[in-house]
């Protein structure tokens, strides 16, 4: 699918009128629903295909975050060959008790893989424990970067976002 095309059908399904909270605590008269994507199997294809483009080299395994970023990264993982980790948003408490299920981390370049990012704060409590466990984390993709701080948080912890879309291309 064309990139433009794709940005169109993106917002066509995921983009919701109304007011609503966002994980930052701020409010929005707008939101993207990006489980409208993800369900979507040809969309989601579309979108794996277009987010390999933007892989920095050097990257071990990719890391999808819970829970939007997890199809995100499974997707992009059946496109590049990539292993993927599924990270959640705090270790579970029984059997492995891990943080991340899947491939080991510990001394791998992990790329996060995140759906919709607005102030990057899940993004940076994911990398902090990420890296407290071993894993080497630098890149950051995501679907759509809403522009409400995310790419300056991650950016002053070290992290380069590169997003698929930008709020501003899909307003176009």
């Amino acid at each position: 699918m064309e990139h433009e095309s794709l940005a169109k059908e993106i917002n066509r399904v995921s983009r919701l009128h109304g007011e609503f909270r966002l994980r930052s605590g701020s409010t929005s008269a707008e939101y993207f629903d990006k489980y409208q994507f993800e369900s979507d199997p040809k969309l989601l294809n579309a979108i794996a295909g277009a987010l390999a483009d933007l892989l920095p080299s050097g990257i071990d395994a990719l890391a999808g975050l819970e829970l939007g970023g997890v199809p995100v990264a499974t997707a992009l993982s059946l496109r590049t060959g990539l292993p993927v980790v599924f990270v959640r948003k705090q270790a579970k408490s029984y059997g492995t008790c891990r943080l991340a299920e899947g491939c080991e981390i510990a001394g791998r370049r992990l790329l996060i893989v995140e759906d919709v990012v607005t102030s990057g704060g899940q993004v940076l409590e994911s990398c902090e424990e990420l890296r407290r466990a071993g894993a080497i984390v630098d890149d950051v993709v995501c679907v759509i970067d809403r522009q409400a701080g995310g790419v300056e948080a991650l950016s002053s912890r070290g992290l380069r976002l590169r997003s698929l879309f930008t709020k501003s291309d899909l307003d176009g």
